[in-house]
């Protein structure tokens, strides 16, 4: 065996286990994270008003702050125009990729190659939008900080190398769903041997890593939200709330 030969084994090796290693940090990072919403008390009503009053009314305020960001609307439109545009995009580049992680691949997911390009670019666009506003409006950069600026370069280097892979300097399809599904049936084989690919992977990979612990979180963090998930609850002037955690109540 040539050295080439013994490098790429090594090669391979390192982005197997590299992968492993994002998967269980992504999952297991998540539900730490879960668990530590879930394990936080809530006990005193918090509702941002004006809130609905019921629970299903409060149901519908989240899935309208997932879908639409109606606040950030109220705060600054052009930013919200952005962000719309960027998760949107972001969703649909997503939901494209199951087809590396299914087979058959459903049709509906085969019928997005002809918009695939279209919204890649879109994702670029919007994060290069993104990253302008921190720079330029003195109000952003003034919040902004190192983990702000990280996030959205690593997301732009996927973004870039992926539309490069993908319409450009092509990898071959077939290698990297064979490297992905091998990993999935925990029968791992090489992944494609092109440079540019191992770059988006990479990057793909620091980013499963980086997620949980970082704000990109606040994707999952909002369902927690007591100022957004409780319904408005009207307090009697005369009756005296107790907090149910005050453990010295009672003794």
């Amino acid at each position: 065996m040539d050295t080439s030969s013994v490098l790429w084994t090594l090669i391979s090796i390192f982005y197997i286990g590299l992968s492993y290693f994002a998967a269980l940090c992504l999952i297991f990072g998540l539900l730490s994270k879960l668990y530590g919403y879930l394990r936080t008390p809530m006990p005193w009503p918090e509702v941002v008003t004006p809130a609905p009053e019921t629970e299903g009314g409060a149901i519908m305020r989240v899935v309208g702050d997932v879908l639409i960001f109606p606040n950030l609307f109220k705060a600054d439109k052009y930013l919200w125009a952005g962000a719309w545009v960027f998760h949107i995009a972001l969703a649909a580049i997503l939901f494209r990729h199951l087809r590396y992680f299914t087979y058959p691949v459903p049709s509906l997911v085969l019928s997005m190659e002809t918009v695939a390009l279209f919204f890649g670019y879109l994702f670029g666009v919007t994060i290069l939008y993104l990253f302008w506003r921190r720079l330029a409006l003195p109000r952003s950069l003034y919040i902004s900080n190192i983990p702000d600026y990280f996030a959205l370069v690593l997301l732009g280097g996927i973004a870039a190398s992926g539309i490069l892979v993908s319409y450009w300097l092509h990898v071959n399809i077939v290698d990297v769903k064979a490297y992905i599904l091998g990993l999935m049936t925990l029968r791992p084989t090489p992944p494609p041997a092109h440079p540019l690919f191992l770059v988006h992977l990479t990057l793909v990979l620091i980013l499963m890593i980086y997620f949980p612990f970082s704000k990109l979180l606040h994707a999952g963090g909002i369902f927690f939200s007591p100022a957004r998930n409780q319904p408005y609850q009207i307090q009697n002037p005369g009756h005296r709330y107790i907090n149910p955690w005050d453990q010295s109540v009672g003794d």
